[in-house]
């Protein structure tokens, strides 16, 4: 019994040991999002730098390493999907990794939304947050829009916030939008089950599940986490109704430092713009 005991330890030891090295081991993944009658020309098309779930607390990528893999891309726009951090004392923490993302002066600028973790946050470290954000040139948007022009096509960034914590509010998320290509960010990938007809989307970026973090045999401890888990919905690219939606693992953990079955990621998301996207002018 004591030599089983021992064993166990050991093995249990090497698991931990390997899961804390997986940390360490980020994936960059390239997604290639092509509409029908996609209009390659006339720079119709959008290359998207997405992060999320920084989760300063235990991140294993410094803001060096992650300058040095991502410096080299061309970058039109940068979105971040929450969940940066739940503690007040991780704040000055965030400063470098922005920097780095000023950096690569993205051509449309740089977005972001909130996650659940990002609320634990008291009012006044909250608003902390949301202020160095915006100070670094990363516009935050809860339950709000915002257009940019790629030649004479409009992209509506719709940016919903958090499902999780039922902040989400998909009728302000929405108002005012007009014809064009939307395009949304928010933390919960949940939230595309209650997004009915009235609220399309053409592409959403979220996070929030990182990938089960443990994902061995499969992620059981995500069965709370929404019926995109029952569907088996947790990472990557996916598609509801026909329309397209990914999920990021993250960069950083929640709980314990490790990583089973998934990995920290870095995604660049390469979108082409469809031909039937309305003109900047044309009636709406």
């Amino acid at each position: 019994m004591f030599i089983v005991t021992i064993m166990m330890a050991i093995l249990i030891g090497i698991v931990i040991y390997k899961g804390y090295q997986n940390t360490h081991s980020v994936v960059m993944n390239e997604i290639h999002i092509n509409h029908r009658s996609a209009d390659r020309a006339g720079g119709s098309s959008l290359k998207i730098l997405h992060l999320s779930d920084l989760h300063l607390e235990n991140i294993s990528i410094c803001p060096n390493t992650l300058y040095h893999r991502v410096k080299k891309l061309d970058i039109d726009l940068v979105a971040v999907t929450g969940d940066f951090l739940d503690r007040k004392r991780s704040l000055p923490k965030l400063i470098p990794y922005l920097k780095v993302l000023n950096k690569l002066n993205p051509s449309y600028g740089s977005y972001a939304v909130f996650g659940n973790h990002d609320y634990v946050l008291k009012d006044k470290y909250f608003h902390q947050l949301k202020k160095i954000l915006n100070d670094f040139g990363l516009k935050t948007l809860q339950n709000q829009n915002d257009l940019i022009q790629i030649g004479n096509k409009r992209i509506n960034i719709i940016g919903i916030d958090d499902f999780s914590t039922k902040r989400s509010n998909l009728k302000e998320s929405y108002k005012g939008v007009g014809n064009g290509y939307n395009l949304v960010f928010t933390h919960d990938p949940n939230v595309v089950l209650s997004m009915k007809e009235e609220y399309h989307f053409d592409y959403l970026l979220s996070g929030h599940f990182h990938g089960g973090q443990i994902h061995w045999p499969k992620p059981y401890h995500l069965v709370k986490m929404g019926k995109l888990v029952k569907m088996n919905m947790v990472k990557g690219l996916h598609h509801y109704k026909e329309r397209p939606f990914y999920i990021n693992e993250g960069l950083g953990q929640t709980g314990v430092n490790i990583r089973i079955g998934s990995r920290p990621e870095i995604t660049v998301h390469n979108v082409t713009i469809p031909e039937e996207v309305k003109e900047v002018g044309a009636a709406m």
